[in-house]
């Protein structure tokens, strides 16, 4: 579908567009490079156990399924979605403060919720704002993002670090300043205005002509990334508790996780020249085939006596099961969605990505309780499911893209 022409104020590109989206993604995750890999190891220290540590993640995810749609359509409808991007940045920082409470488990648990509400639609609203750019003038997604994945790699790295020199107990902290950055960095966000609208034809000529977000390539291609993704919470919820039992140091633990931050960056870097001439389809059938192989080798890394060198090879694999799932994701939206339901195409990306992931995340605890790294096999399985239904996706993908 052909869109109108944009108007004179939405012709103007913000000054140094590029270098103010490439902040507000770096310090966007700088937060989220440290809560992801340390704060269940903050919630062991506390004294909760594998089933309540699996709950206070999970449960917020089943929140932000609802809550994050909701508020990124919001974004989309509002003057401007930096605004919105800023109002949700600094209620995150006032409530990551909660944390600073006396840790009970009612408490955490409470604050969690609350938080993700207000901190999971920044990511999506980011993301939208970057391809608005990418849409209008014609800036370079990636070039953008990988700041992003910089930054959550320096906050990987420099947090094992910190709590090397320091405890766990700094967790919250770091968070906290982080976000604090991140509140300067969107002040700094480009306007943009209200996303363009759509061709002015009647609602029977715009069913006919535009492709609805329900249509089934679509459905079919973000189910199954949200399966992918899903596939990665074990990881993302009882890997570091496992690299600690088995004695490995706070500071590798970071090191760990920045190696695989690294490999995603390299992709984000190379993707273009690599991968420019593959279709989105066969670049998630790649992620979900590179998912399934790091599963299954995780579990053995230890007893064959591959040891911390081991760990650091499979970690390399986050470039194919994370960030080609992140650029497929986006570039299926780029390709497929007009500009004005982006943000509604990124929060229906997040219901299916929040949700998944949440119901995987609760049943960790138990898998990790009862089978200890080997729970890392009961992920093979999801992620065949979510690579059906990326080949269910390829039957009914659109012969033409939208067009800017």
């Amino acid at each position: 579908m052909s869109l109108p022409p944009l108007s004179p104020e939405q012709l103007v590109k913000p000054r140094h567009f590029e270098l103010r989206m490439s902040l507000i993604f770096a310090t966007l995750f700088v937060s989220l490079g440290t809560h992801l890999p340390y704060f269940p190891l903050w919630l062991e220290a506390k004294g909760f156990h594998a089933e309540q540590i699996a709950i206070i993640l999970a449960a917020p995810m089943f929140l932000r399924v609802v809550t994050t749609p909701l508020l990124t359509a919001l974004a989309d409808r509002a003057k401007d979605r930096a605004d919105v991007y800023v109002a949700l940045v600094a209620a995150t920082m006032v409530l990551s403060a909660g944390y600073f409470l006396k840790p009970t488990y009612a408490m955490v648990l409470a604050v969690s919720l609350a938080l993700t509400v207000v901190w999971t639609p920044h990511s999506p609203i980011a993301d939208s704002l970057a391809l608005s750019g990418v849409r209008r003038f014609g800036s370079n997604y990636t070039a953008m993002r990988k700041w992003g994945s910089i930054s959550y790699l320096c906050a990987n790295a420099a947090g094992g670090f910190i709590l090397y020199w320091t405890s766990v107990q700094a967790v919250p902290v770091i968070i906290f300043v982080s976000l604090a950055a991140a509140l300067v960095a969107g002040l700094l966000a480009p306007r943009l205005g209200r996303p363009r609208r759509a061709s002015p034809l009647s609602a029977t000529d715009i069913q006919h002509s535009a492709p609805s977000l329900l249509n089934p390539y679509f459905l079919y291609f973000t189910l199954g990334v949200g399966i992918i993704t899903a596939s990665h919470a074990f990881l993302y919820g009882f890997v570091s508790i496992y690299w600690k039992s088995i004695g490995i140091s706070g500071s590798v633990i970071g090191l760990l996780w920045a190696w695989g931050v690294v490999a995603e960056v390299c992709m984000f870097l190379f993707f273009n020249r690599i991968f420019a001439s593959v279709s989105v389809v066969k670049v998630m059938l790649i992620a979900g085939i590179g998912s399934i192989v790091r599963w299954i080798a995780f579990p053995l890394i230890w007893p064959l006596g591959l040891g911390v060198i081991g760990f650091f090879g499979v970690q390399t694999l986050h470039s194919v099961s994370v960030a080609m799932v992140l650029i497929g994701l986006q570039k299926m939206i780029g390709e497929t969605v007009s500009e004005e339901r982006t943000g509604a195409a990124q929060g229906i990306a997040y219901f299916f990505n929040g949700f998944f992931m949440a119901a995987v995340t609760l049943a960790s605890g138990p898998l990790y309780e009862r089978y200890g790294v080997d729970g890392f096999l009961a992920m093979i399985p999801i992620a065949f499911i979510g690579l059906a239904l990326i080949g269910l996706a390829a039957r009914s993908a659109p012969q033409h893209p939208v067009r800017r």
